[in-house]
């Protein structure tokens, strides 16, 4: 029988966002973490905090190794040559040392393709930016199929101070040994057999599925210019606002946080999309739901769906906000992240058969995507140095020329845009759009915007 704690397998949604790695730029997630200037008096002992916390979870010493056919799917399993400099840098911030230069840095390591045969993540300490908000910055990155967003908050949490930390278990002088070839088929024969006894739970979940995804209600997405295949470059904007003031803008309309993100960003796109000529009459953005709430360092990996919604560009941003937060309440299915039942086979299947590219370069179902995630609602520290923002970096693929990531923070939202650069151009025009798109829905709830 195979040897079911040596073999460590990547889950259904790994497997999905490991075969959904298909386009110009590799399908990276990650962020940008900046330090206030008086809490890092000496860069190297940050450096060496971070270096035993991110050694620290174990994943990040793991290799992916991919059998060959017939023997399951890929597996988890511990670099005998793991060196933590391989993975940890140190770099000045370069010209002109502000913010900016350091989320252009960050994009281009967010940009460039890890090395498969190591560990599938890299961290990058920036010093000396010259920023109110931060003077050294952390940017880390991951491969997708490492963790989704409750993941990344994990490994998050793991890096704060006053966090409980699992002491390292002490490796013995014995190189591992990977599994052997009949080890592998016996452990997928059993797998195989584990998902027929999972047939009828998983087919009972398709109504939820379906619910989730707004049971086919919103047909195709409106045509508009943002929508072409992507190339190689990203660039970014940050937007923040207090997260306060966007909580009540949105509780008088009886929406959530990101029912008025879902507005503001649609808004945003809406605004650019008028400069070129184009005036849709509502914008379909699609919002990954992950089937958890919480998860911790050791267990990371992806367990998500998404509900795509479709935001109406006419009226008010009251009216907007409850139609949206109708859409939400009536798609939000009792099994959160349901949709993936239903989305993670086509997908593979789609990259089984050499199509998922052309697929996502074409299609019509969503013009945007938005990911929110809930950071740490209080301030904290690394190694002493107090943490004064969280900078979300996702990568979006195929025909998605302007997403967006949000993460909470201490009290602010932190919204960033992410455009492919020659596709559309008008970066800081949708950036201030997103501006004013809050201090409407603040607005809206009779509070000061200011």
């Amino acid at each position: 029988m195979a040897d079911a704690t040596r073999i460590d397998r990547i889950g259904p949604g790994d497997l999905t966002e490991l075969v959904s790695d298909v386009g110009p730029v590799p399908l990276h997630v990650g962020a940008a973490i900046f330090f206030a200037g008086d809490g890092v008096s000496d860069p190297t002992t940050l450096r060496a905090a971070l270096a035993e916390r991110l050694t620290g979870i174990r994943r990040l010493r793991q290799c992916l190794i991919e059998p060959a056919p017939g023997l399951g799917r890929p597996y988890w399993f511990d670099d005998e040559h793991f060196d933590i400099d391989a993975h940890l840098s140190q770099v000045p911030c370069p010209e002109p040392g502000n913010r900016d230069a350091s989320m252009t840095l960050a994009v281009e390591a967010l940009t460039r393709p890890l090395t498969r045969s190591r560990p599938l993540w890299r961290a990058i300490l920036v010093t000396g930016t010259a920023d109110p908000h931060g003077h050294t910055a952390l940017v880390v990155v991951l491969h997708h199929v490492l963790a989704d967003g409750i993941g990344g908050l994990a490994m998050l949490a793991h890096l704060a101070d006053g966090m409980s930390i699992p002491a390292r278990t002490h490796r013995t002088h014995r190189p591992p040994v990977r599994p052997g070839t009949g080890e592998l088929l016996v452990d997928n024969v059993i797998e195989r057999l584990r998902m027929l006894r999972r047939i009828p739970r998983t087919l009972g979940g398709l109504p939820a599925a379906w619910a989730e995804l707004g049971q086919g209600a919103g047909g195709r997405a409106p045509r508009c210019s943002f929508n072409a295949p992507t190339g190689v470059r990203r660039a970014v904007r940050t937007v923040e606002v207090d997260l306060d003031a966007i909580r009540r803008g949105g509780r008088r309309r009886n929406a959530t946080i990101n029912d008025a993100l879902l507005v503001a960003v649609s808004g945003a796109m809406a605004t650019a999309l008028r400069r070129r000529g184009e005036f849709p009459s509502a914008l379909v953005v699609s919002v990954p739901v992950s089937a958890r709430t919480a998860t911790t360092s050791g267990r990371l990996g992806n367990q998500v769906g998404v509900m795509p919604i479709r935001v109406p560009l006419t009226g008010t941003p009251a009216e907007q906000l409850i139609s949206v937060s109708r859409s939400t309440r009536k798609q939000k299915a009792n099994v959160r992240g349901a949709s993936s039942t239903l989305l993670g086979p086509v997908f593979r299947t789609l990259a089984r058969v050499g199509a998922f590219s052309r697929f996502v370069n074409r299609q019509h179902l969503v013009n945007s995507f938005l990911s929110d995630l809930p950071g740490p609602s209080t301030p904290i520290t690394v190694a002493g140095a107090p943490v004064t923002s969280i900078v979300p970096l996702i990568v979006s693929t195929g025909n998605i020329g302007v997403s967006f990531a949000a993460l909470s923070y201490a009290g602010s939202l932190t919204v960033v845009i992410t455009v492919d650069p020659d596709l559309v151009p008008e970066i800081d025009y949708i950036a201030e759009a997103l501006h004013q798109q809050f201090r409407a829905i603040i607005a809206s709830s009779g509070a000061s915007a200011g």
